[in-house]
């Protein structure tokens, strides 16, 4: 019994000091807020308070409405953002291993995805547009595109940090170069991974709602812009700060998984 609760509570401990830390991000967040619109009051009406926007979606007469319309194009880009992410994800993991078992093949390739890299999307995206057309899937490519570079580079470096002399014994002992990958570089490189998708999160988000804005009309990306022009201003104000909470929370959601995980594949690692 003892022992198990010294499990539970080894567990819960890194989670708790993930998300304090987050939860005190939150607050200086809604602190700087106000501290802006304070600072700068000439925004006049076109500024909204955290206590507008609440007003807007929980307790003004039209806060129903409002709730309805902004949710949807939030499932929207939830939906986008999640195909991206998984889509971008997958895809680095892949290549990663591809280059870190095939040195030859990375030496040619990665230069080119580096320059790929440094082209803006925006500039990109007439092309993904005319490619992939303007729905779903050219607004997860582009979510898809945010998510693999920074991702790729992540998952290289952690299969790269994998201990040496455990790959040459798996070597040694017969195995290949891709048996090695798995039963040594792969659980080494879990921290790594894990960083990245807690960075691959936001990226998402903001890729979908480029796409969202650029491409396919849809979506709270699209809403955005529909907003301004109409003077929708606590519309505007409180899409943003729905975006900013659900990143916020996607982030945390990784985080815990990433404590739980390695505090199964790697408990002796030092998540301080």
């Amino acid at each position: 019994m003892g022992a198990s609760v010294t499990r539970t509570l080894s567990v819960l401990r890194p989670i708790g000091r993930f998300l304090l830390p987050l939860l005190v991000s939150l607050i200086l967040l809604v602190a700087l807020w106000y501290g802006f619109l304070k600072l700068y009051p000439q925004v006049g009406l076109v500024g909204k308070s955290p206590g507008d926007v609440w007003k807007y979606l929980v307790t003004g007469p039209t806060s129903g409405n409002a709730r309805k319309v902004i949710f949807e194009e939030m499932r929207i880009t939830l939906r986008d953002a999640l195909i991206g992410f998984g889509s971008g994800m997958g895809a680095a993991l892949a290549v990663a291993a591809v280059f870190i078992g095939v040195p030859a093949v990375a030496q040619a390739f990665m230069p080119v995805a580096m320059l790929l890299r440094s082209v803006p999307l925006v500039a990109i995206t007439p092309i993904i547009v005319l490619v992939f057309g303007r729905g779903l899937m050219g607004v997860t490519v582009m979510a898809a595109i945010v998510v693999f570079f920074p991702a790729l580079v992540m998952i290289m470096t952690g299969l790269r940090s994998a201990p040496r002399q455990a790959t040459e014994l798996v070597v040694a002992y017969g195995g290949s170069n891709w048996t090695a990958m798995r039963m040594v570089s792969i659980p080494a490189a879990l921290p790594s991974v894990f960083a990245a998708a807690r960075v691959s999160v936001p990226g998402a988000l903001i890729g979908a709602l480029l796409g969202e804005w650029l491409g396919s009309g849809t979506g709270l990306g699209a809403g955005l812009i529909r907003a301004i022009p109409t003077f929708q201003y606590n519309r505007l104000w409180a899409s943003i700060a729905l975006v900013t909470v659900v990143s916020v929370f996607a982030y945390a959601v990784v985080g815990v998984l990433e404590n739980l995980v390695l505090a199964r594949f790697a408990p002796q690692r030092d998540r301080d």
